[in-house]
């Protein structure tokens, strides 16, 4: 994993600079209500809650542009939307390191900041090396500790909670429209039950219990909610691209092994890995099944009408798909 934090130093002694020649005027045009998130699925969640936006809340999603959660680094402009923000929410976790310096030049002193990670708190799983993973390198002098997988937001039950503890922020800072959201978060935490629950039919229907990945593996927290087992290239954070001999010849032979007919890979993949896979197995006739992780999610999907909700449903039929 690589480490965000010299780099920020500079970064921040800008942002000071520039928080002091604009504090009175708080370094925003909008006088509403803020609401800045780090990544799509918070960012969806929070205008679902919303609604038709009673309180004409700003809604601002910084990683807009497909950089993925684990490579984004925050420029000065996107520091000064967090310091002066009434709500921000953001992953937490090792890819959110920066977030403790930038949180330290807020300007708004009443600001709500909710870590998804610490909202599930026990809940978040340690990242797992599995049988036949390419174990990631880790870096010279790396200080030695748990490592948390934090792809939590793929996980529909997990998604409800965010929902209701979002919702209850959103309240907070506009007490005068509460019952709105409070329907709102209410109506959508119905929507992700039921597709929770298509899950749960899609799983207890399908005949393999297994998914193999030739790819990063994300969905951890998915596959434990289905009680489906698991094999990929790679653990969901792991920054490797190239897969050794060992690790192909490990997922080819579980592949024959399983007699599974579709190896899976992710949005944001060339699917090279998923396919060499393929040709390494004895009947080279595997389906290759793509799972969309929400980390490549750009504004230009945004308004081409995808949501949190569209997506999920594709993975269900991807899901479906890979458990044939």
């Amino acid at each position: 994993m690589k480490r965000k934090g010299a780099w920020l130093i500079g970064l921040l002694i800008l942002v000071l600079g520039l928080a002091a020649c604009g504090r009175e005027s708080q370094t925003t045009n909008h006088e509403g209500v803020t609401i800045v998130t780090t990544i799509f699925p918070e960012y969806d969640w929070v205008r679902e809650i919303l609604g038709e936006n009673p309180a004409d809340a700003e809604v601002v999603m910084l990683l807009d542009n497909g950089v993925d959660l684990h490579s984004f680094q925050p420029n000065a402009q996107d520091i000064m939307k967090i310091s002066t923000c009434d709500l921000f929410i953001y992953v937490g976790g090792e890819s959110d390191e920066w977030v403790n310096d930038a949180l330290k030049e807020a300007v708004n002193p009443d600001m709500i900041v909710i870590d998804l990670l610490d909202v599930l708190g026990d809940a978040v799983k340690e990242e797992e090396v599995i049988e036949g993973m390419e174990a990631e390198e880790e870096d010279e002098g790396e200080e030695e500790g748990p490592e948390y997988d934090e792809h939590v937001w793929l996980s529909l039950k997990h998604a409800k909670t965010f929902v209701g503890e979002i919702a209850q922020a959103i309240e907070t800072i506009d007490p005068d429209h509460a019952d709105v959201y409070l329907a709102n978060a209410s109506a959508y935490q119905e929507k992700l039950t039921k597709l929770d629950e298509a899950y749960e039919k899609a799983v207890s229907e399908a005949e393999k219990k297994v998914v193999l990945f030739g790819d990063r593996f994300p969905f951890r927290y998915l596959v434990d909610d289905y009680g489906l087992t698991y094999y990929a290239a790679f653990a969901g954070c792991s920054a490797e691209t190239e897969a050794s001999f060992e690790t192909v010849i490990f997922l080819a032979g579980k592949a024959d092994e399983l007699g599974l007919l579709n190896i899976c890979t992710l949005e944001s993949s060339d699917g090279k890995i998923a396919e060499t896979i393929r040709e390494t197995t004895s009947e080279k006739n595997q389906s290759i099944v793509t799972f969309d992780s929400m980390q490549s999610t750009t504004m230009q999907d945004v308004q081409a009408g995808e949501t949190y909700l569209t997506i999920m449903e594709k993975n269900l039929e991807a899901l479906t798909q890979a458990l044939q």
